[in-house]
């Protein structure tokens, strides 16, 4: 399989290039992203040949309709870091939590997040094409929350690798910080920057793009790559829990062959809704993607107004922090795959001077015939938290936003699946408010220990052990100072 550019084919820049080359080289012409020429398509026969296959088994066949250039056996050792994951025979529980709604369980990997599905085989991926070219990379992470503490875990001591990782200085939970200040691998580099999410992602957009960095990095023989969503080899693998989710349904007799459902995805860099798209695209019987956010309403104005304005608006910081986003990267690919790259290269390019673009009535009526959306808040989150933990089921903030989406935009009498991006234990304080109805926010190990006495709950080990480990990455800089920090560690 071939991959093209969203905002078409500059000069020196190959029209088409295999996957390999797209997950070494994310950044395309004119500042666009890596897609498939074209998707695989999963028919009935594939949907009925796998309901009850494994989940490693089903990511390897769905990675083979792909044709990936990456060899099997690299491919077998990527997956059987699921093995790793609380249950490795169902890494990825799909939960019924109401007669017609279920939770894909997608937080039972190593850092308690949905990132650890894709990034547990991509960094394997990565690795292994390094290794066996020779080659030396920069890995670049921007993160929200979840992204950073994934992509250190699975490139931490990794030969011929070095990973960067930006996070927004009180723009994550305490926990999630902890999760990568603590990392001691010498081949890592975590870097708190004075600035929100959104100023990290542009800092990784514009060093991947900048010359002259590269030319500093290939003095030290170091080429650059990078694990945010921006990387196909992220994406790839995100399309696979949410087949598998359509297949878990049918394997507990919840639906039938051909039934459509809905999906649910608390959104905020669009990567995961991007991966529903595609399987949707590809055969999954999904009626609509339905798109949740937070204060942060971008996608929800974009998916039901037509505009994607950003102009004077800050980020605002809430209980859902990984979803605090304006910029959301992968909304691009959506963008080249209604509507074409010299499109998406227009609407792009007014999105970075003009803080805004506008979709025709047409070209929005595209965008709803496969997604509809909807903005929550934190009191809702809160009450959410609150009156599923009394049933008896925890959830964490970003997934409490979903049942917006379930109480409000279903349009038909469909089952609907929502993803369950991250583990309560990492937004402790906030659950323990919405528990308890307290407005003091309590540390993160008092919460910790108070809701798992409440509720009688274990905390997971890895989570509770972040408190007594020693704080090894310190920095906090200017987002000026971004670049010079990474090159001194580069060349240290």
């Amino acid at each position: 399989m071939n991959f093209i550019e969203t905002r078409g084919n500059g000069e020196g820049f190959a029209p088409k290039v295999p996957f390999s080359y797209a997950i070494l080289h994310p950044s395309a012409s004119y500042g666009g992203l890596y897609v498939p020429e074209s998707l695989p398509k999963l028919d009935a026969t594939f949907l009925e040949e796998n309901r009850d296959v494994s989940y490693k088994r089903l990511a390897r066949k769905i990675l083979t309709h792909f044709g990936i250039d990456i060899e099997p056996e690299v491919i077998d050792e990527a997956l059987a870091l699921y093995d790793k994951f609380d249950d490795p025979e169902n890494p990825v529980p799909v939960v019924k939590i109401e007669e017609d709604l279920f939770v894909n369980e997608l937080y039972h990997g190593p850092t308690r997040a949905f990132k650890d599905m894709a990034l547990q085989p991509f960094g394997h991926i990565l690795s292994d094409l390094a290794k066996k070219r020779n080659e030396h990379y920069l890995i670049l992470a921007a993160t929200s929350g979840d992204t950073g503490p994934a992509t250190l875990e699975s490139f931490a001591n990794k030969a011929q690798i070095r990973v960067a990782c930006l996070y927004p200085e009180g723009g994550t939970s305490d926990v999630q910080r902890l999760q990568m200040v603590t990392e001691d691998a010498p081949n890592l580099k975590v870097i708190g920057i004075k600035g929100n999410f959104d100023d990290a992602q542009s800092a990784l957009k514009n060093l991947l793009a900048s010359d002259t960095f590269k030319a500093q990095l290939k003095k030290s023989h170091i080429a650059l790559s990078a694990a945010n969503s921006v990387n196909f080899g992220r994406i790839i693998f995100q399309i696979i829990y949410h087949v598998h989710s359509y297949l878990a349904l049918l394997a507990q007799g919840e639906i039938e062959m051909g039934e459509k459902i809905y999906i649910t995805v608390p959104s905020g860099n669009f990567g995961n809704a991007l991966g529903a798209y595609y399987a949707k695209k590809m055969g999954v019987p999904i009626e609509k993607i339905l798109i949740t956010s937070n204060a942060n309403n971008v996608l929800a104005q974009l998916i039901n107004e037509g505009v994607y304005d950003i102009r004077g608006k800050k980020l605002i910081l809430t209980n859902s922090p990984a979803m605090d986003i304006l910029k959301s990267s992968n909304v691009e690919r959506l963008l080249f795959d209604k509507f074409g790259p010299e499109r998406t290269k227009e609407m792009m390019d007014a999105l970075n001077s003009e803080n805004r673009y506008t979709l025709t009535a047409e070209e929005l009526a595209l965008l709803q015939e496969d997604f509809a959306a909807i903005d929550s808040d934190d009191a809702y989150g809160m009450e959410i938290i609150r009156r599923y933990a009394s049933k008896g089921y925890v959830m964490d903030p970003h997934t409490a936003t979903c049942l917006k989406a379930y109480e409000n935009l279903r349009e038909k009498d469909l089952k609907m699946v929502i993803c369950s991006t991250a583990e309560w234990t990492k937004f402790a304080p906030t659950m323990l408010m919405a528990i308890e109805g307290e407005a003091e926010k309590r540390s993160d190990l008092e919460a910790l220990e108070r809701i798992s006495s409440k509720l009688g709950i274990p905390i997971t080990p890895s989570v509770k052990a972040l408190f007594e480990k020693e704080i090894v990455h310190k920095d906090v800089v200017e987002k000026e100072a971004i670049e010079s920090k990474i090159l001194q560690f580069i060349q240290s």
